[in-house]
C-alpha cells in the first residue's frame, strides 16, 4: 500500500458557516482527519496496516467533497431520487440512530442504492459497495456547534450537501 497524503479542504474553513463552524472544520480536518492519515502512514512504516486509520481518512475525504456552501432549498437534481422527502427522512433517521461513533451512508451496490450505518470507519465488510453520500455523526463533527443535539446538526447538514459530487459518485 502507498502512503496517504493530507488533502486540503475543497473550500475555506468557514465556507460551511453557519451550518458547520470554522472552528469545527479546523479541528475536524487538521486534527481528526490529519490524525488518521498520519497514524496510517506511521503504522505503514512499521509494516502494519491499520484499516481504522485508512478508512477514517477515506471517509473524511468523501465527506469533505460531499459538502459545499449552504444553499436554501438545497435539492438534488430532478430524478435522482423518486421520492426525495422519503429518502431524506430515512437517511436522517439512520444518521440520528447511529449508536456511538459512526456514519450514515448512501451506498451504491450492484443491485442499486442502499442506506446504512457504518460503525466507526469499518469499510472492510462492504464487498464492492461504494459510498456515495456520507454524513459523519461522530461527536467531533458537530459537538462544538450543536452540543448533544445530533438531530439539529443532521437537519441543517442537508443545506450543505453537494449534489454535484453525489451525482458524480452515482
Amino acid at each position: 500500500m502507498n502512503k496517504l497524503t493530507i488533502k486540503p479542504l475543497p473550500y475555506a474553513y468557514d465556507a460551511l458557516e453557519p451550518v458547520i463552524s470554522k472552528k469545527i472544520m479546523e479541528l475536524h480536518h487538521d486534527k481528526h482527519y490529519a490524525g488518521y492519515v498520519n497514524n496510517f502512514n506511521n503504522l505503514l512504516d512499521t509494516g502494519k496496516i491499520s484499516s481504522f486509520n485508512y478508512n477514517g481518512a477515506i471517509m473524511h475525504e468523501i465527506f469533505w467533497e460531499n459538502m459545499r456552501a449552504p444553499q436554501e432549498n438545497n435539492l438534488p437534481p430532478e430524478g435522482m431520487f423518486p421520492d426525495f422527502a422519503k429518502f431524506r427522512e430515512e437517511f436522517s433517521m439512520v444518521a440520528a440512530t447511529v449508536e456511538g461513533s459512526g456514519w450514515a451512508v448512501l451506498w451504491k451496490t450492484e443491485s442499486g442504492l442502499a442506506i446504512g450505518q457504518l460503525e466507526k470507519h469499518n469499510l472492510l465488510g462492504l464487498n464492492g459497495a461504494k459510498p456515495v453520500l456520507v454524513l459523519d455523526v461522530w461527536e467531533h463533527a458537530y459537538y462544538l456547534d450543536y452540543l448533544n443535539d445530533r438531530k439539529a446538526y443532521i437537519e441543517k447538514w442537508w443545506s450543505v450537501v453537494n449534489w454535484d459530487d453525489v451525482s458524480k459518485r452515482l
